[in-house]
C-alpha cells in the first residue's frame, strides 16, 4: 500500500504537503492539490487506520458486507474476498467488525432476507452487491430511506440512495469488449454471447454497452446468439455447448461474466479453440491459463481487491468520521490482459 512519502516524492512536494490535501486542510496550490489527489487514487492509497481517532474506536462498529454465490462457485469473488478480509483485520484494531453474507445471482429471497437477518445484528453500515430485483431494490430504498448509509459495489442499483458506488464501469467495459472483438478477428465475426443473469446490472450493462457500440461502429460483428449460465460453470459449459452445435457460424465468444471454466471446456471438447476468439472478464487462475494456452484471446480486468477494500473505507469515513464520499462513482480501472502482459 502506498505511503505519504510515496506520493511526496512522486508529487515533488514535501509530506506535510500531501497530509495537507489528503486531509483537507487547504492551503496548498488547486494545480497541486489535483496532482497529490490523482497520484493517490493511482496508487489506491489508504490513510493509516490507526491514525483515525479514539472517537471511531469506542463506537465499536459494525458493518456488513453482502456478495453474490461464493468464491468456489465464481472464483473472481476470491480477490473480492481478499480485499474484504485484509480491510477487515484491520478495521479490527478499531474495534469495528465486518459480517460476510453470500447469495446467488438468482436468490434475490435470499439476499433480501440476509438484508434483515445484518440490520437485526445492529449492523451499522452495509455494503452490498447487489441482485436487480424489486425485492432487494426496495430493501435497500427502505433503509436508505431512514439515512441507512449503504455502498454497493462491483454491481450497482443507482436510484436506491445509497451513498456510492465501487466498481467497474460496465457500459464502457462493454464498448471496451466490443473493441476487442473487432480487433482480434479483423472486423468481421459472428459472436455467441453468454451472461450470467440479465437481473444482475453489471452483466446487462455489459451487454448493452457491446451491442451498442457494435452497432454504432463496427458493421461487420453479427450478434448470433446468447445464453444464460447464471455464473455457474456447468451450465456454462452445457449451454455453450448447445449453442455452437445449433450456430456452427460462431467464430468468437463474448463471456460477459463467470463461468469462464465450463465455457471455454465446451470449446476444448468439441475442438473448436483453433477456431473461436473469445473475450472474457477478469484475471483469475482460470482465466489466466486459458490465456496462456490460446483458449482465450484477451479478458479484461476490473480490480476486484479494491472492490473489497474501497467500499469499506468509505463507510468508515461517513459512519464512523462524518465524512461524505467525494463523488458518487468510483470506478475501477479497465485492464485488459492478454497472455503476454499476464
Amino acid at each position: 500500500m502506498a505511503s505519504i512519502k510515496q506520493i511526496a516524492m512522486l508529487a515533488g512536494v514535501s509530506r506535510g504537503t500531501v497530509d495537507r490535501v489528503l486531509n483537507n486542510r487547504g492551503s496548498v496550490n488547486p494545480e497541486t492539490e489535483k496532482r497529490i489527489k490523482e497520484i493517490a487514487e493511482a496508487l489506491q492509497y489508504s490513510p493509516n487506520l490507526a491514525g483515525k481517532t479514539l472517537a471511531v474506536r469506542k463506537k465499536k462498529l459494525k458493518f456488513g458486507y453482502m456478495l453474490f454465490s461464493s468464491t468456489s462457485s465464481n472464483p473472481f469473488f476470491e480477490d473480492v474476498v481478499r480485499g474484504v478480509d485484509s480491510r477487515a483485520n484491520e478495521l479490527l484494531e478499531l474495534g469495528i467488525s465486518v459480517e460476510i453474507r453470500y447469495a446467488s445471482i438468482d436468490a434475490p429471497e435470499l439476499q433480501a432476507k440476509q438484508i434483515d437477518e445484518l440490520i437485526d445484528m445492529g449492523i451499522d453500515g452495509l455494503v452490498i452487491v447487489p441482485i436487480n430485483h424489486p425485492l432487494v431494490t426496495d430493501k435497500i430504498k427502505k433503509l436508505t430511506d431512514k439515512g441507512f448509509p449503504v455502498v454497493t459495489a462491483n454491481s450497482d442499483i443507482p436510484d436506491c440512495g445509497r451513498l456510492a458506488y465501487v466498481g467497474s464501469n460496465y457500459y464502457k467495459s462493454g464498448e471496451t469488449a466490443a473493441g476487442l472483438v473487432n480487433m482480434i478477428t479483423g472486423g468481421r465475426a459472428n459472436v455467441g454471447i453468454i451472461i450470467g443473469s440479465p437481473e444482475v446490472l453489471c452483466h446487462s450493462e455489459r451487454i448493452a454497452g457491446f451491442t451498442d457500440y457494435s452497432k454504432k461502429e463496427y458493421s461487420g460483428i453479427k450478434i448470433i446468439d446468447s445464453a444464460i449460465n447464471n455464473d455457474d460453470d456447468f451450465d456454462s459449459f452445457t449451454v455453450t455447448k448447445r449453442m455452437l452445435e445449433t450456430h456452427p457460424e460462431i467464430d468468437t465468444l463474448f463471456l460477459a461474466a463467470a463461468g469462464v471454466y465450463g465455457a471455454c471446456r465446451a470449446v476444448t471438447d468439441m475442438e473448436l479453440a483453433r477456431k473461436i476468439k473469445i473475450v472474457s472478464y477478469d484475471s483469475t487462475a482460470v482465466n489466466r491459463e486459458f490465456l496462456r494456452n490460446g483458449t482465450i484471446t484477451a479478458s479484461i480486468a476490473q480490480q476486484p481487491f479494491t472492490q473489497g477494500v474501497k467500499p469499506l473505507d468509505i463507510l468508515l469515513d461517513y459512519v464512523g468520521m462524518g465524512i461524505k464520499p467525494e463523488r458518487e462513482y468510483y470506478y475501477t480501472k479497465i485492464e485488459i490482459k492478454i497472455k503476454e502482459n499476464l
